[in-house]
C-alpha cells in the first residue's frame, strides 16, 4: 500500500514529467521521444484495478421511478406520507414523478452505456409488482416494466443487480404493521420468490434490504424516514430483528429453491459509516465501539459473525437501561438457537453503503435524546472536524481514508467475506455547476481507498457509484443532488445531462487507474463504440 506521502510524491513526479513533455513538445518535436518514454513509465507504474472488478452506478425504484399510481401500481409508505403530509418532507414534494424513469428507462440504460457500466444496481418497487404487497394479486404491467428494463440492460451487456427493498414498503402492509408484525418475515419471503421466479433467470445478483438502519430507526426508531412511526422505545429493535429473519428467509430459499438452476448469489446491504474514538481513551473506544454496534453491528453481526445474534455489548446496555426504566425484560429481543443458527452466514456478500465519518466521544457533543429510545441506549456524542470537506447534505463530509478504514475494519472483524461496496458517492445543490469538482475529488479518494484495500488482500468485488442521476432525495425533497447526470425537474421531459464527473467516472472505468490529469475536453457525452 502506498503511504499519503508517497503517493503525493509520485504525483508531484508525474505533473512536472507532464509540464516538461508539454514544453518539449512545442520546442523540440521528435526530441521529446525520451521524456515520453520517462512520462510512459510512470504513467504504468499507475495503480489498476482489476478487469474482474465491477464498476456500476446505483439508483432506488421511488426516487427516480415515478407513475406513482401508473398501471397498476398499489400506493407504499412514501406515497402515503408525502401526500397525506407533505409538511414532513423539506421542500414539501414527493417522488409521483420524480426522474419519470418508468418512461424513460431506455434513456437510463443509455446512460449507463455512456458510462461503459459494468453493472447497475436498482430498485424494485413492492407495490408496483404486488399492488396489495400481497403475493395473490400479481401486477403484469410491473412485471412488464422491470422485464423491459433488465433486457434493456442485458442488450448492452450490462449486468443488472436487484435490491428487492429500497424502504418503499406497500402502504397496506404497514397498515399491519410493516415490519414490527412477526409475519413480515413470511410477507417478504413470499414477495422474494415472485422476484426470484420472474427475473432470476436474467439477474445473477440480489440484494434484499438496503441499509437496515434507515428502515429501522430512523423510519420505526424516530420521524427521519417513513412511516414516521417514533417508536422511540422498541421500534428499532423489533424491526431489526424482523429484518434479519426476513432477509435470512429470502436468502434460503434463493440457496434452497433457486441458485441451482440460476446460478447466482443472493445478500444484504448495510449502511456502515466511520466511527472512530475522538481521543485514545477508554471511554471514548467503548463509545466508538457501541455506535458501530447499534448503527450496523445489530444487522451485520447476526449475519456474518461467528456466533451470530446482536452485538454482546450493545445488547447488554440496553438490557441494562430496561431494568434500570422498569420493564419486565429487555427492549431488545433476543435470538432463540434455532433462529441464530437459520441467519448466521446468510449471505454470499456483504453489500456496503459508505459515505461518510464521524469521530466518537463518550462526553462531549451528545444530543437531547428521548427516555428511553436507541439514541439514548448508545448514550454517544458525535462530531466532525472543521477541515472536513462537507456536501449539500448535512450529515456528508469528506473524512480521510474513511472508506479504507471502514472496509478493513469489516475484513478483519468478519473473516474477509466477499464485499460490494454498493453506494458511495457526493452531494451538491440544486443551482449547482455542472463542474463539480468536489464530487471528482470525493470519487477520487474513494478510488484510492478501494485500490489500497485491493492491494492488502481484500475480498472487494465492485463499486457502485451513488448516483447515477439525480433523484428524489427522501426527506429533502429535491434540494439535494447526488446524480453523475444532471436531471431538469422543471422540464416534463426530464433531461439528463452528464456533469463533469461522468467523464472522470467514465475515464477511470475505462483505462482501471485513477488519472489526476485528466480532463474532459467538453461535457458531451458519447457512447464508446463496443459498449
Amino acid at each position: 500500500m502506498l503511504s499519503d506521502d508517497t503517493r503525493f510524491i509520485n504525483d508531484v513526479i508525474l505533473k512536472i514529467f507532464h509540464d516538461i513533455y508539454q514544453k518539449l513538445k512545442v520546442s523540440f518535436g521528435s526530441c521529446t521521444l525520451v521524456v515520453a518514454t520517462c512520462l510512459g513509465s510512470i504513467v504504468k507504474q499507475q495503480r489498476r484495478f482489476p478487469d474482474d472488478f465491477v464498476f456500476g452506478a446505483a439508483t432506488a425504484s421511488y426516487q427516480i421511478e415515478g407513475a406513482w399510481d401508473e398501471d397498476g401500481k398499489g400506493e407504499n409508505i412514501w406515497d402515503y406520507m408525502t401526500h397525506n403530509n407533505p409538511t414532513v418532507i423539506r421542500d414539501e414534494s414527493n417522488g409521483d414523478i420524480a426522474a419519470d424513469s418508468y418512461h424513460n428507462y431506455k434513456r437510463d440504460v443509455e446512460m449507463m452505456r455512456e458510462l461503459g457500466l459494468d453493472a447497475y444496481r436498482f430498485s424494485l418497487s413492492w407495490a408496483r409488482i404486488l399492488p396489495t404487497g400481497f403475493a395473490n394479486e400479481i401486477n403484469p404491467a410491473g412485471i412488464e416494466f422491470y422485464n423491459n428494463y433488465i433486457n434493456e440492460m442485458l442488450k448492452y451487456n450490462i449486468e443488472p443487480m436487484i435490491t428487492l427493498y429500497h424502504w418503499d414498503l406497500p402502504q397496506k402492509l404497514q397498515e399491519l404493521g410493516g415490519f414490527v408484525n412477526p409475519l413480515f418475515t413470511e410477507w417478504f419471503e413470499d414477495y422474494a420468490r415472485v422476484v426470484y421466479e420472474n427475473f432470476g433467470d436474467r439477474v445473477k445478483m440480489f440484494i434484499t434490504f438496503n441499509e437496515p438502519y434507515q428502515i429501522c430507526y430512523q423510519g420505526y426508531g424516530a420521524t427521519v424516514k417513513a412511516p414516521i412511526l417514533n417508536s422511540t422505545a422498541i421500534g428499532t429493535y423489533l424491526c431489526a430483528k424482523h429484518l434479519v429473519v426476513a432477509h435470512a428467509k429470502a436468502y434460503h430459499l434463493y440457496n434452497k429453491e433457486f441458485k441451482p438452476t440460476q446460478k447466482g448469489v443472493c445478500g444484504i446491504t448495510i449502511n456502515v459509516n466511520w466511527y472512530d474514538a475522538a481521543t485514545d481513551s477508554d471511554e471514548d473506544r467503548v463509545a466508538a465501539e457501541l455506535k458501530r454496534q447499534g448503527e450496523w453491528g445489530i444487522y451485520a453481526h447476526p449475519i456474518f459473525s461467528s456466533e451470530g445474534g446482536f452485538p454482546k455489548e450493545f445488547s447488554e446496555k440496553v438490557a441494562e437501561k430496561s431494568a434500570q426504566q422498569g420493564y419486565a425484560r429487555s427492549r431488545i429481543p433476543e435470538f432463540t438457537e434455532e433462529e441464530n443458527a437459520f441467519v448466521r452466514g446468510s449471505s454470499d456478500f456483504f453489500g456496503v453503503n459508505h459515505y461518510t465519518a464521524k469521530l466518537i466521544s463518550a462526553t462531549e457533543y451528545k444530543e437531547p435524546a428521548p427516555v428511553p429510545s436507541f439514541m439514548d441506549d448508545m448514550d454517544v456524542g458525535q462530531f466532525a472536524l472543521d477541515e472536513w470537506p462537507k456536501g449539500a447534505s448535512a450529515w456528508l463530509y469528506l473524512a480521510p481514508r474513511s472508506l479504507y478504514n471502514t472496509l478493513t475494519h469489516l475484513k478483519e472483524k468478519y473473516n474477509n467475506p466477499d464485499f460490494y461496496v454498493t453506494e458511495n458517492g457526493w452531494s451538491s445543490y440544486p443551482d449547482s455547476s455542472l463542474i463539480d469538482d468536489d464530487r471528482i475529488t470525493y470519487y477520487r479518494a474513494s478510488m484510492e481507498d478501494l485500490l489500497d484495500c485491493l492491494e492488502e488482500g481484500m475480498n472487494l468485488k465492485g463499486y457502485m457509484a451513488w448516483s447515477l442521476m439525480d433523484n428524489y432525495e427522501w426527506m429533502q425533497g429535491y434540494q439535494e443532488r447526488f446524480g453523475l447526470y444532471h436531471v431538469d425537474f422543471e422540464d416534463p421531459a426530464r433531461t439528463r445531462t452528464p456533469r463533469k464527473s461522468a467523464f472522470v467516472y467514465k475515464h477511470i472505468l475505462k483505462n482501471r487507474y485513477v488519472d489526476y490529469e485528466y480532463e474532459p475536453e467538453s461535457l458531451s457525452m458519447t457512447i464508446d463504440e463496443g459498449n
